[in-house]
């Protein structure tokens, strides 16, 4: 059954006891008449949009928005905020249904019509959902790529406000000097990890960032007491250090601006961030095709319609501001400029289905999209696939540490964090004495969040830096999931608009000596099919550091395992190839040649392939993959055409295990070159257990592939 009608505190719920704020003059600093052009837009776009839902059956399917959220009741607070975000590099984590403060900061009203009917260029090509926007802005605010998920918008939000001191008190830009970050979301996303982890960050490190949380009491159809004790947010916060709080009605025009003029002014000033929490009603269902009718009772929906916004801001301008006539006048501009923009955002061509492959990764033929290094920087770095001769013999460790040591001198864009990273030097001691040498703005440690970590790292690679982001160990980035998620989809969902080519270091993987279920998990296999990512997984010191460093002037995102058991061991150990050494993605390493099978692995258990195969005199011909997105076929292909015969070794899972698309790939490709099946030698679906006895039973040893071997070869 419905709930009962909840109705707002008066003391927050100016509205609810006095019709409209014409007692007060319009405040000065604003420009009101843009304000109200801009609400009267979205009102438009969410009445073209709501009608087409409600016409369904009767509209012809090239005129259907096809999933649709509404903004009414939120635009005109939003429309205010976006007024003041005026600063060169402001910079706005939104979502779904964020769309006034994207018309009033610049996104066109044709796109904002014609992205939801999925036409053609805009901000997706039609790739994405309407609503989910985004907007590049080189020199003015830009507003990050949404994502779909809840709480998505705001570590990346403290991100960019964190690359704005950077970019204004180490690289000295003073176009910087008073810009900032906002984050906008809804009361239920407060809920979020991304919401804490973005508060920590904020009000640990005062950035300049701005979280304005529109409250219209629900999360689709669950009440706000449910997302936060007491249903206040703001109130609950009251106690932080660092933060500047302001609590006010977003269906009062004359509160609304001065809460978030007030806010806007503090975090701009340098004083740190602010939280502005604004009572907003929501006028329509949760989505297009809910019905809050099913939720919400008859009189909880008019109490909503009672505070609608737009009544207010018009009662506020006129006649103080604006005649009647001037009012109408403006609500006739707004419906031609709709009128004419929602005729040219029909008459846009369907996606070409053609290219719907393509920005997957960074392509020579398209221009830079807004995100880590130009393509002119990353040339001018150079770099050779050529190794010197005659250089250190170095532990995977060290190799690591010198190749992050070298980029950070001849890069001032590069920054090194995570966990312990700075002081300590890292849990296995890869960043030892960089804090030291570089400073704390360049190489830090962070909160105890991998959220936060993979999020301030994406919008800091989209402000243009190169973060290289630590997680301690890889089971440790399962909370950061949807972070990386959209990470690596950032530039297809954008039509290349927008990349984030960060780098996170992430060891993994069985110790010398021992294992266990959390440390020592590997399966790379999550990563090497998530879209747009780079993998790499080294099993020397000397393809550590020519991988790192093709990581870290690449302009894709890359996943850099780093095997515990091969950092502090001998068994990673190399020469180091030297300062300009840049190994290429997708390209294997034979390591050792033969004639009979082709052994393939890749990682650390490539010590333990290349020492089985001795045994075999020149019968076994060992390939290191180096990396497995992109995986080099052709020399897999080769390799197994010459010979035969395959046996695929790894530390991942048996079940769809990278094994397998190794596997298949040779199934479908060399099967008429083949003496005998494709064999595959991995854990049979267990996790890596902690008693050495317990681990050699389940990942596969020198010895286990040497039977394997032996068996293939008899075959």
């Amino acid at each position: 059954m419905p709930s009962k009608t909840a109705v707002r505190p008066a003391k927050t719920d100016v509205a609810s006891s006095r019709s409209a704020s014409a007692d007060r003059a319009p405040r000065a600093g604003f420009d009101w008449r843009r304000i109200a052009y801009h609400t009267l837009v979205s009102r438009a776009l969410d009445d073209v949009e709501e009608s087409t839902n409600r016409n369904r059956a009767t509209t012809p399917r090239e005129h259907q928005v096809l999933y649709q959220f509404s903004a009414r009741g939120h635009d005109m607070a939003q429309t205010i905020l976006g007024s003041l975000l005026n600063g060169t590099h402001d910079g706005a984590g939104a979502y779904y249904r964020s769309r006034p403060l994207l018309l009033s900061v610049g996104l066109s009203i044709e796109d904002a019509l014609g992205s939801p009917l999925g036409r053609s260029g805009g901000f997706s090509d039609g790739r994405d959902i309407g609503v989910v926007c985004n907007l590049p802005n080189r020199e003015g605010c830009t507003v990050l790529p949404m994502a779909g998920d809840v709480g998505g918008q705001y570590t990346p939000a403290a991100g960019w406000a964190q690359s704005i001191v950077y970019h204004r008190d180490v690289l000295q830009d003073a176009s910087y000097a008073s810009s900032m970050a906002v984050a906008l979301g809804g009361d239920a996303s407060v809920a979020t990890n991304g919401f804490w982890a973005a508060l920590t960050m904020a009000t640990t490190l005062k950035l300049p960032m701005l979280f304005y949380i529109e409250d219209n009491d629900l999360g689709i159809s669950v009440r706000g007491d449910m997302q936060t004790p007491g249903g206040d947010i703001a109130k609950n916060l009251a106690s932080f250090t660092n933060l500047f709080i302001r609590n006010g009605n977003g269906s009062d025009p004359h509160d609304a601006s001065g809460k978030l003029a007030e806010a806007v002014a503090h975090v701009r000033a340098g004083h740190g961030p602010a939280l502005v929490r604004l009572t907003v009603p929501r006028l329509s269902s949760h989505s297009g095709p809910d019905n809050q009718k099913g939720y919400r009772s008859d009189e909880e929906i008019a109490a909503d319609l009672a505070r609608d916004p737009l009544p207010a801001l018009r009662n506020y301008l006129v006649p103080s501001l604006l005649s009647e006539s001037a009012w109408q006048e403006l609500e006739a501009e707004v419906a031609r400029d709709v009128e004419i923009a929602l005729t040219a955002a029909r008459a846009r061509a369907m996606p070409d289905a053609s290219t719907v492959a393509r920005h997957v990764y960074c392509e020579t033929d398209a221009p830079d999209a807004m995100g880590g290094l130009t393509r002119a920087e990353r040339e001018a770095l150079g770099g050779s696939d050529v190794p010197q001769e005659g250089g250190d013999l170095l532990r995977f460790a060290e190799a690591v540490r010198r190749t992050l040591r070298h980029e950070l001198s001849v890069n001032r864009k590069v920054v090194v964090f995570g966990e312990d990273v700075g002081r300590k030097g890292g849990v296995h001691l890869v960043t030892e004495g960089l804090q030291k040498q570089f400073g704390a703005e360049r190489v830090f440690d962070t909160s105890l969040s991998e959220e936060g970590i993979i999020g301030r790292a994406v919008a800091m690679a989209i402000s243009g830096l190169v973060p290289v982001a630590e997680i301690q160990f890889r089971k440790y980035a399962d909370p950061a999931t949807e972070q990386l998620n959209n990470c690596g989809t950032m530039r297809w969902r954008t039509a290349n608009r927008f990349a984030a080519p960060i780098v996170v270091r992430m060891p993994g993987g069985f110790g010398k000596d021992v294992g266990d279920p959390w440390h020592s998990l590997s399966d790379e296999v999550r990563f090497a099919h998530a879209y747009g990512w780079q993998v790499a997984m080294p099993s020397n010191a000397a393809d550590a550091v020519g991988l790192l460093r093709a990581a870290m002037r690449s302009p894709n995102p890359t996943i850099f395992f780093e095997h515990r058991s091969l950092l502090m061991t001998g068994d990673g150990s190399a020469r180091y190839p030297g300062d300009d050494y840049v190994l290429p993605f997708g390209r294997a390493a034979v390591l050792r040649e033969g004639n009979d099978i082709t052994l393939v692995s890749w990682g650390a258990m490539v010590h333990r392939c290349t020492e089985a195969a001795e045994a075999f005199g020149d019968a076994v011909e060992v390939l290191d993959l180096r990396t497995i997105a992109p995986w080099d076929r052709e020399a897999v292909l080769a390799s197994v055409r010459k010979t035969g015969r395959c046996l695929i070794v790894h530390e991942d899972n048996w079940t769809a295990g990278f094994g397998a698309e190794i596997a298949g790939t040779l199934a479908q490709e060399a099967f008429w070159h083949l003496d005998a099946p494709v064999a595959r030698l991995a854990p049979r679906d267990i996790p890596v257990p902690y008693h050495p006895v317990l681990l050699d039973a389940v990942v596969p040893t020198t010895q286990t592939i040497q039977q394997e071997l032996t068996r293939l070869l008899s075959v």
